[in-house]
């Protein structure tokens, strides 16, 4: 099994964030939502020097997510709203890296995903809530199945310890890495250390994780 790309998703605490990236993830995600009980409101003490950094905006302007992603280094922009293609080329022309967000729930919810065909450096699927955001929810991988696009992809949506398994046995040629948050967690924004350490480990040696 080729190494995942390991996202973890709304960190707000500076050592906790620090603490996180030496479990050697890949991505850490910051939510600049306001509605959402992760969003970062102010610069944390401690940002990631290795991993990379990834803002989420929901339905956000291009001048503000332009200024989050000078303020904050930001090396991807994850859109987790109904962003048009339009727009994703705009902020692309800016010299952004994308990831743009989809809600599955049934396979007609990928009919969309082919129009933003060459605007994204992944693609993130997740379970369909009525609220933007992660919902904690897994919705059936096997939908997946029907995409035929070259984006590479994220798999989010009630990703948790006990998933191990499950990722292990999911194959599609585009899936590049998983996104984890609240399944994660002791409080919102604050994630359980050991619980993810333990969780890579079977991950990447195909242990179950305890």
């Amino acid at each position: 099994m080729a190494p995942l790309i390991i996202k973890v998703c709304g960190m707000t605490e500076a050592e906790n964030i620090r603490n996180v990236e030496q479990l050697d993830v890949d991505m850490i995600g910051f939510i600049f939502y306001p509605k959402s009980p992760r969003c970062l409101c102010e610069i944390p003490a401690y940002l990631p020097v290795r991993a990379k950094r990834v803002g989420v905006f929901v339905n956000e302007s291009k001048e503000t997510i332009l200024m989050y992603a000078d303020r904050f280094a930001l090396d991807y922009i994850q859109l987790h709203g109904s962003e048009s293609p339009g727009y994703c080329r705009s902020l692309r022309s800016s010299g952004l890296h994308l990831i743009k967000a989809f809600s599955i729930s049934q396979s007609k919810d990928l009919a969309t995903v082919s129009d933003y065909k060459g605007l994204c450096d992944y693609y993130l699927f997740d379970a369909k809530t009525s609220l933007y955001g992660g919902s904690g929810n897994q919705f059936d991988w096997n939908l997946l199945h029907r995409y035929s696009g070259m984006t590479p992809f994220l798999l989010s949506g009630g990703i948790n310890p006990y998933s191990v398994k499950a990722i292990r046995e999911f194959h599609h040629p585009k899936l590049a890495g998983i996104d984890i948050n609240s399944r994660f967690e002791m409080a919102p924004g604050n994630k359980d250390v050991e619980r993810i350490g333990k969780f890579l480990q079977a991950i990447r040696t195909g242990e179950t994780a305890g």
